[in-house]
């Protein structure tokens, strides 16, 4: 076993014994920039994502509510599968990561005093991000099938624009690092989403814990763009394998301080877009006959950090290395499916759900009411059988399907639910049983006690929720099978549950808000999983809110 075992052991007991370094405190004025910052770079504005219109979250949610592959948004009577343009990939990026509100509600959070003042800020995104941090970076290589001069440009989230590091088409160089075992549709396109995570954004708060978080805050971005694109008939199939180090190389990222996580393929629509690829017809050059890249390109520009300390932890200094060493060893395409969720238990008390329906709310809408309820939680109004079966149903159908599950056929991610005020379901702790849509008794009786008692913030009235689902993953199976990067699909996905459990719960107009911060072997130990290799890695709490509550429109101020 590796180092990446040691450090999943060290996050699941971390609410018993606390990982090191035991006396961090966090210095806020010397905090990270939320965003890199390159103030010498060339800056193109985008699109307005409002110029593409919305559609529908269901299909992005519930994909087997999804029929064909539809023609792309605002090109109807184009024949074939649809593809990004600019202004799509422009909306997607504003949607999913862009800054689209503030954040001035009152709530339960310990950074409520500081909000109103500009420089504590809290901007709202349409993903959500651990402790809200959002430590990655999207950057675009773009080749000549693309409506820009080829380059690679980095996602403004601030003034939502490009800019640009580099010029001149380095796709090649991208799929020289995926290697010639990617998936073929990968290798078939000169478009990439290539996305990196600047740890010193999130360890300067979360220190050795840090690299846990982050591998959610990429597993949310990667699923809200899956949500987006499924609703448009599109696909997005993240790669987590590849040769990271020439990756790095190619971003100018500092060793250590910095890890690319994820390539992400897009198919384009270049003859739509306009750009200088539309009069193209050749294919792309396949793996076998492509020529070695020898030439090794790099960004000159550098992100200008605003800390003037930077701090190192060993625990994620050895988990960056551990999971970059064999990152250019890419599994079998099957390999997931030793580390699949277990089957819920024959026999026992169960409950059937209603069948799961989720409204015709926009996926532009859903974003951009995505919140945290942070304490606005009423038990007063109780929760419908038929909202908690579309949120367990979409969660249950998150996939990363990238390089190990390519048809997303195996569910990585098995579901529990602490029923607290459920019409019509006695309260106590189930399991969800996905194929009949069931829930299976594992604990009878009130949890709510439980439930606040093994959280640590006081942010969250956990009693006051409706119910409270908690994602489980066979972390140590997915290492075992997948290797130490492993890890970072383990966790990634649970992001991507998150994401998906925030996105249904605000097409529903129901509050919602998903935690880290509890103690996960009295999950373990009150689920009746202590015999197994299942680990509890949120809790996420669904509900309705108080009525009306206090909030400030900072867009009509």
């Amino acid at each position: 076993m590796g180092y990446a075992h040691e450090y999943a052991h060290a996050v699941l007991h971390r609410g018993r014994v606390p990982m090191e370094p035991t006396d961090h405190v966090v210095d806020w004025a010397d905090g990270p920039r939320r965003g890199k910052y390159y103030p010498h770079a060339e800056v193109f504005a985008l699109p307005g994502a409002e110029d593409v219109p919305d559609v529908p979250v269901a299909p992005g949610l519930l994909p087997e509510t999804a029929g064909p592959l539809r023609e792309t948004a605002g090109e109807p009577g184009r024949a074939g599968t649809p593809g990004f343009s600019l202004p799509l990939l422009s909306a997607m990026l504003r949607d999913s990561y862009g800054l689209t509100g503030r954040r001035l509600g009152i709530q339960a959070n310990t950074d409520l005093a500081g909000l109103p003042f500009y420089p504590h800020a809290n901007w709202s995104r349409g993903t959500a991000g651990g402790g809200g941090l959002y430590p990655v970076g999207v950057h675009w290589a773009s080749g000549a099938s693309g409506p820009l001069t080829p380059g690679l440009h980095h996602y403004d989230v601030h003034r939502h624009a490009l800019q640009r590091l580099l010029a001149g088409d380095v796709t090649d160089l991208v799929r020289d690092a995926l290697g010639p075992d990617a998936p073929p549709e990968a290798l078939a396109t000169d478009q990439y989403l290539v996305l990196s995570v600047k740890y010193w954004q999130n360890s300067f708060k979360y220190n050795s814990f840090s690299f846990h978080v982050v591998c959610t805050d990429v597993g949310t971005l990667v699923q809200t763009w899956r949500i987006w694109a499924a609703a448009r008939g599109l696909r997005i199939a993240p790669l987590l394998w590849f040769d990271e180090a020439r990756l790095a190389g190619l971003l100018g990222a500092e060793e250590g301080r910095e890890g690319v996580f994820a390539v992400v393929p897009l198919h384009w629509d270049g003859a739509s877009s306009g750009g200088r690829g539309a009069a193209r017809s050749a294919p792309l050059t396949g793996p076998r006959d492509r020529p070695a890249v020898h030439h090794r390109p790099a960004v000159r520009h550098r992100d200008a950090e605003r800390s003037r300390r930077l701090l190192d932890f060993g625990a994620l200094d050895a988990m960056h290395a551990a999971t970059a060493a064999c990152a250019d060893r890419r599994p079998d395409p099957g390999a997931l499916a030793a580390a699949a969720a277990r089957p819920v238990a024959a026999g026992g008390r169960r409950e059937p759900l209603p069948a799961p329906q989720v409204p015709d709310t926009g996926v532009r809408r859903a974003l951009r009411d995505r919140r945290s309820s942070f304490g606005r939680f009423d038990a007063r109004r109780r929760l419908t059988p038929v909202d908690l079966s579309a949120v367990l149903a979409a969660c249950a159908a998150t996939r990363l399907a990238g390089d190990t599950d390519p048809s997303g056929a195996v569910r990585p991610c098995g579901l529990y639910v602490f029923a607290n005020h459920v019409e019509g379901l006695e309260p106590g702790a189930y399991a969800y049983d996905p194929e009949p849509g069931e829930l299976r008794l594992v604990a009878a009786g009130p949890q709510g006690a439980f439930l606040q008692r093994n959280y640590f913030l006081s942010n969250y009235n956990l009693e006051q929720a409706g119910a409270v689902l908690v994602p489980t993953v066979r972390t140590t199976a997915f290492l075992d099978a997948l290797g130490e990067r492993g890890y970072r699909l383990a966790v990634g996905t649970a992001g991507a549950v998150a994401q998906s459990f925030y996105v249904a719960a605000s097409a529903l107009g129901l509050g919602a808000g998903v935690a880290l911060g509890f103690d996960n072997v009295s999950f373990v130990e009150r689920l009746d999983l202590s015999d197994g290799d299942e680990a509890p890695l949120l809790v996420m709490a669904l509900g309705h809110e108080h009525p009306a509550p206090a909030d400030f429109r900072h867009e009509i101020a």
